[in-house]
């Protein structure tokens, strides 16, 4: 395959883990349609928490592909020539994050499968053709404290920029840097210590991750330092799901 090894480390480990363990998924779309228009998943890449890639490959689209966007993937029509079929990399995928727990079981605590980290993961999911329940998700372009305020746009470049100090997606964007970006704002996000309230206003599990509408134009005016800061728990914080 040109330029990239299958890269496959996708394995069942039977949950002996301690907690949930954390992985972060990102996808690159080249286009379909008669205008190019359509997201095709033609490259996946899925890495641990301590960044070493566990699944990269490109992925055969199931439809013919009219734009390869190669400015910003990189990808030449002979790399798909061989590639996966998108079935198998979504069957590889499912049956790992789930890790041989039934999907109706999965919950927060206490389950065998892995908390999944991303951005913009309800869009790549949806091209992978892969169902998650949102119980398991950590998105970073919908979590609150990383939300778009007037200084800041929440796209995964800017929030690497102003949350890590470094920059990446300059030309053709790595997929495998785009992983790392991810889980190190989670990380990053995990690690806060904020304080525990008696009675939080959000005890749901993360997929009801509401954000008070009446506290939008108080987040639109805050800095990013002042974003970190938020401790009020009207909203799934992640640090809950420190082990």
């Amino acid at each position: 395959m040109a330029n990239l090894g299958i890269c496959d480390n996708l394995t069942i480990d039977n949950g002996f883990a301690r907690g949930p363990q954390v992985v972060a998924l990102t996808c690159k779309m080249v286009g379909g349609g008669s205008d190019g228009s359509l997201d095709l998943c033609a490259r996946v890449c899925l890495i641990d928490e301590n960044e070493n890639i566990i699944f990269h490959t490109y992925v055969k689209p199931p439809l013919p592909v009219t734009n390869y966007r190669y400015e910003t993937t990189g990808i030449r029509p002979e790399f798909l020539w061989d590639a996966m079929p998108l079935r198998q990399v979504q069957k590889k995928i499912q049956d790992f994050l789930c890790n041989g727990e039934p999907m109706w079981r999965i919950r927060p605590k206490g389950g065998r499968a892995r908390i999944l980290v991303g951005h913009g993961l309800d869009h790549d999911l949806d091209r992978l053709q892969v169902e998650y329940p949102a119980v398991m998700i950590r998105d970073t372009a919908k979590y609150p404290p990383l939300l778009k305020t007037n200084k800041l746009s929440n796209s995964l470049k800017n929030l690497t920029q102003a949350h890590l100090g470094y920059d990446i997606q300059s030309g053709i964007q790595d997929p495998y840097e785009e992983c790392v970006a991810t889980m190190r704002l989670y990380m990053r996000m995990r690690s806060q210590g904020h304080k525990k309230e008696d009675y939080p206003l959000a005890s749901d599990p993360p997929n009801r991750n509401n954000f008070a509408l009446s506290r939008q134009t108080e987040l639109e005016k805050m800095t990013p330092e002042e974003m970190l800061a938020i401790s009020r728990s009207d909203y799934y914080c992640w640090c809950l799901d420190s082990p």
